[in-house]
């Protein structure tokens, strides 16, 4: 293929998908005669083998550039060494990386030299991530198999279609991530202006870009703020005179006092909630109150729409939670500031799915854990840790 049938595949590719063209610009295209593949590795190199080109046409040769770019971009190679993929594993998981990225790009324009591998041809739904097809594909001796799109779509180093390993030629790392969020910019600016972005690639570009907080340093920091507010409030006091009384004749002085914190967990325990996530997070909010020598001032309420007597515990063990209705937490969080001592901090585990109060209780500093992945936002007024349902955050669309 001439530098100007390239060139001419490279336009294709800028104008029908211009949000990937900073990618298909960004690679370094080495000829690979008798390879007989179109490939890439990790440096952001594509090795193209002319005699097998030769007969495709501009558009078909810009759609695999845009392809490969889709497999650096979903870092597919990493991720393929990350679930333990094989040298005898290499075809199942570039079946499901095609998947992944075909469900996209076809309906957007991709034109491939071959029928594209969707992911209905391996009995699975769109939308998934390559793992999720990977775990569901069953690659058997009839199947159609995939062309080897090399090691920045396998992560497998060797003789994967990509014959200098070296890295001449090829972009650092730091580059290659920067090229990556560029993109990432790049996708969501043009999302906003024509509306016309494919959802999953549109979903990778939003995961890259917005930072991911572990919810458990998040909660515990809040925690750790919110009683050190409290307990750092200190005040005089009569109950014990101060030790300068001595030498102030007949006149009592009051002493210094530093409280100690009273925490309420407020349990939603209506019939949406998961027993799994609720067990997970109070069991993460104990351990931190015993991390802080609070776990003596734990007191612990359930709620839906009905408050259970509170329970004062000192381990998660000995919680009982009842309920299954509907959700009131305004009702659960009124209770835990008529409770005696007043506690000072309130911690709420739900899935957002209730009413709220409109303001919270006087001199109660509330934090709302969320449990689950989309739960409704609650008012501005509280502090918010989300504690997604499914964990595993490295794997993003």
């Amino acid at each position: 293929m001439s530098h100007s049938e390239l060139a001419a595949a490279r336009l294709w590719a800028a104008t029908r998908f211009p949000y990937l063209a900073t990618g298909v610009f960004g690679m370094t295209l080495i000829a690979d005669p008798g390879s007989g593949a179109v490939s890439v590795d990790d440096d952001w190199r594509m090795h193209i083998d002319p005699d097998l080109t030769v007969l495709w046409t501009p558009a078909q040769v810009g759609s695999i550039m845009v392809h490969h770019v889709c497999h650096l971009l979903r870092t597919h190679g990493e991720r393929a060494q990350a679930v333990g993929v094989g040298p005898d594993d290499v075809n199942r998981w570039i079946r499901a990386a095609d998947a992944e990225i075909n469900d996209d790009l076809v309906p957007a324009g991709l034109d491939l030299p071959r029928a594209p591998l969707l992911p209905r041809d391996l009995g699975a739904p769109d939308g998934l991530l390559a793992e999720q097809y990977y775990a569901h594909d069953a690659v058997t001796d009839g199947a159609d198999l995939p062309m080897n799109c090399g090691s920045g779509a396998h992560g497998q180093p060797g003789d994967c279609g990509c014959p200098d390993q070296s890295h001449h030629g090829g972009l650092p790392r730091w580059q290659a991530e920067l090229l990556r969020r560029q993109i990432a910019q790049e996708v969501l600016n043009y999302a906003k202006q024509a509306g016309t972005m494919p959802a999953g690639l549109q979903r990778w570009a939003e995961e890259l870009l917005t930072p991911k907080v572990d919810w458990r340093r998040l909660l515990a920091a809040l925690l750790r703020r919110s009683v050190a507010q409290v307990s750092g409030a200190v005040d005089y006091s009569y109950r014990r005179p101060s030790r300068r009384s001595t030498v102030a004749g007949g006149v009592v002085l009051p002493a210094l006092r530093r409280p100690v914190p009273e925490v309420a967990v407020v349990c939603d325990t209506s019939g949406s909630m998961s027993d799994e996530l609720l067990a997970m997070a109070l069991t993460e909010v104990d351990g931190l109150l015993k991390s802080l020598g609070l776990a003596r001032q734990l007191r612990v309420l359930a709620c839906d729409t009905a408050v259970e007597a509170a329970q004062r515990i000192t381990s998660t063990r000995q919680v009982t939670l009842t309920g299954g209705g509907g959700t009131d937490m305004g009702a659960g969080i009124a209770a835990a500031a008529a409770l005696r001592p007043r506690p000072a901090v309130c911690v709420v585990l739900t899935d957002g799915v209730t009413p709220w109060p409109d303001l919270p209780p006087k001199g109660m500093r509330i934090i709302v854990a969320l449990l689950g992945d989309e739960p409704p936002q609650p008012p501005a007024w509280a502090a918010v840790v989300r504690v997604p349902s499914s964990l595993p955050t490295d794997l993003v669309r």
